[in-house]
């Protein structure tokens, strides 16, 4: 007799969200089962890697071997954007509005909305734009890129409890999608869809953002939270929990002491590059694994082999 697994009965399935418009748009999430639990639902759209770009020079806040991939265009958006594209396969783009940040550069929002508006007029696949985690400048930034870049469909991070009036508000009337941002909490996930349902946002515009915390840094946490929301929209019928989530992996990941220390700093932990590129790997297969939909990465060499993963599994 053949063996017979024990197949789960799942109640709902993730929202198919779609970023971006014409021919390169991507549609995420559509999954009726856990990830890659192919045996018992359909996963129509297999995650999404996006890759994050800057809309300054990172200079010392990046580690060498990160910035060597991109050290002929680091100090020009638009062409560091295009070689994403054109030479590691990017279908999605993450604008990190670093420059923004009132704790360094502090440069004026329409100056920050310039950048943005100039890189999205010169590519075609779908963007993210992320912000700084400030509520007064991302509100600020975000309601100029949102008018600015209005009818790209972009993804706008982070909508935050504190900020989500204002610039959800603009995502709604420029038609836009919301990245819901929350601090690793089921709940608190669960209430912010709710208020941004409440604005009038549909929930086909909506991907929630549940923070991401690197391999030895909160990676545990952020699984289990992970987990526990796409256990509650699949299995127990929490209609408020069935967005697709997206993961900004690498700007965790690249922070971390240990994918900055140098080979003479930290000789006993191998080569920089390479420790730096799996633990950025790791992470986001880890985060995959739990549910993410689209995991936003920094190094080439971890967006091929996370793509890798993906082909793979799916």
């Amino acid at each position: 007799m053949a063996f017979q697994p024990v197949q789960q009965k799942y109640t709902g399935s993730i929202r198919e969200v779609t970023l971006g418009v014409g021919d390169k748009a991507v549609v995420i999430g559509g999954r009726s089962a856990f990830p890659y639990y192919t045996f018992e639902g359909q996963m129509p759209h297999p995650p999404k890697v996006a890759m994050e770009i800057w809309d300054k020079n990172p200079n010392d806040e990046w580690p060498e071997v990160v910035k060597e991939p991109f050290k002929d265009v680091l100090g020009d958006p638009v062409a560091w954007a295009k070689k994403c594209i054109q030479e590691y396969g990017a279908e999605i783009l993450v604008i990190q509005t670093k420059s923004a940040d009132p704790n360094a550069d502090n440069k004026p929002a329409e100056e920050v909305a310039a950048v943005v508006k100039k890189i999205v007029d010169a590519v075609e696949v779908p963007v993210v734009v992320w912000g700084v985690g400030n509520h007064e400048k991302d509100s600020q930034v975000m309601r100029l890129v949102a008018e600015q870049c209005a009818g790209k469909n972009l993804a706008v991070a982070p909508v935050e409890e504190g900020d989500y009036k204002q610039i959800a508000a603009a995502c709604l009337g420029y038609k836009h999608t919301v990245i819901a941002s929350t601090p690793i909490d089921v709940n608190l996930a669960k209430q912010l869809n709710i208020l941004l349902g409440n604005l009038g946002v549909k929930e086909d515009k909506i991907v929630m953002d549940p923070t991401t915390g690197g391999l030895g840094y909160g990676l545990e946490y952020t699984y289990s939270v992970m987990e526990r929301i796409t256990q509650a929209g699949l299995t127990q019928g929490d209609e408020k929990l069935l967005q697709p989530i997206i993961c900004n992996v690498g700007n965790e990941v690249w922070k971390t002491k240990e994918a900055n220390q140098t080979n003479d700093e930290a000789p006993e932990l191998g080569d920089q590059k390479t420790r730096a590129v799996m633990m950025e790997t790791i992470t986001a297969v880890d985060l995959l694994l739990a549910g993410a939909d689209m995991v936003i990465l920094r190094h080439p060499e971890s967006v091929a082999l996370v793509k890798g993963f993906i082909q793979k599994m799916s």
